[in-house]
């Protein structure tokens, strides 16, 4: 339990300085900084590999599948490098309702801020069933895999049209609930205008951005269960990408145009989990072969990308892709 409260106190201490210091005053976030955040973020989400190496090591938390250190760090690795490539996805479905909404660049990080607070309660409470589930009900692990491999086809086959936030059901409900102002007051959420309580643009910017978060973590979720079972090891991982999302998001932004076939690799990358879910009573996959695979389909994705440019035609279907596979 120790291990788990300093986890938690951690993350709180590191989401109070980034708004209450770093970002105290609104401002543009420009690539440099971006790109330097991002670097730190995903700096520590790998050297906390050693933490839990340790952890386990030492055996100072709950072990349930009896999990050798070296296994323990390798599961956390893995787990984490699938949520931080799921990421991607949902980084564009971000730019496009930023864009929907009008929200000047130099006020996103504070509805993105809000966004993975709230993310961050949503997910360890989906986590701690899903964990549940698994443990209690071992077909299960069929259900999760089946799912991930529905979402990896409806990935590579979805030509909709593209997603608009203002027609999604999530915005007209927001509307309903609340009365809305269309002028944003600087970074207040909400306004009182002759004693009433009126929500700005950043606020339904913020419902649609943090209900898509849940509509993506049906899916993230079952995948790194395809990998552990165990809370720490999923909670931690999926915590860490979730706290980078927001410095990645102003840093990749405006480079998604450039990796345009990624969106492939993450389809490779939900398949193989997907296979492994179902097989696991079946096949062993060791740690390594699933590092591999998401290395080598990012790697290929990468590649792709730089050497083979697309059409007009060809980002368009691929954008529609990404917007559509999730139907708000």
């Amino acid at each position: 339990m120790i291990v788990w409260i300093a986890f938690v106190v951690v993350v709180c201490i590191f989401l109070a300085l980034d708004l209450f210091v770093f970002n105290r005053n609104a401002h543009v976030i420009d690539t440099k900084e971006a790109s330097k955040y991002t670097a730190l973020w995903v700096g520590i989400a790998l050297l906390f590999t050693f933490g839990v190496y340790y952890i386990y090591d030492e055996g100072l938390i709950a072990n349930p599948d009896n999990l050798g250190a070296w296994n323990a760090a390798l599961k956390y690795l893995t787990g984490y490098l699938i949520e931080l490539s799921l990421s991607i996805d949902n980084i564009f479905v971000i730019a496009v309702i930023f864009k929907s909404f009008g929200i000047p660049q130099k006020y996103q990080h504070r509805v993105l801020f809000w966004g993975i607070v709230g993310a961050l309660v949503f997910r360890a409470l989906m986590i701690l069933f899903g964990v549940a589930l698994i443990s209690q009900v071992s077909w299960m692990t069929y259900v999760f895999g089946a799912f991930l491999l529905y979402t990896a086809f409806k990935m590579l086959t979805s030509h909709d049209e593209e997603f608009d936030p203002e027609q999604s059901a999530i915005y007209r409900y927001a509307r309903k609930m609340f009365p809305v102002t269309d002028r944003l007051e600087g970074q207040k959420l909400f306004i009182v205008k002759m004693g009433k309580r009126i929500a700005t643009p950043l606020f339904l910017a913020l419902v649609v951005i943090e209900l898509t978060d849940v509509l993506f973590a049906l899916d993230s979720i079952p995948a790194i269960l395809a990998i552990t079972a165990d809370p720490f090891l999923v909670f931690s991982s999926n915590i860490l990408a979730i706290m980078g999302l927001r410095s990645m998001y102003f840093f990749l932004s405006n480079l998604l145009d450039k990796f345009q076939y990624i969106h492939y690799s993450l389809v490779a990358i939900l398949a193989f989990v997907g296979i492994k879910m179902i097989l696991v009573h079946h096949v062993h996959f060791p740690e390594w072969l699933s590092l591999g695979v998401i290395f080598l389909a990012l790697t290929v994705g990468a590649l792709f990308s730089h050497f083979y440019k697309a059409t007009p035609a060809d980002k368009k279907d691929q954008k529609e892709t990404l917007n559509t596979e999730k139907d708000i």
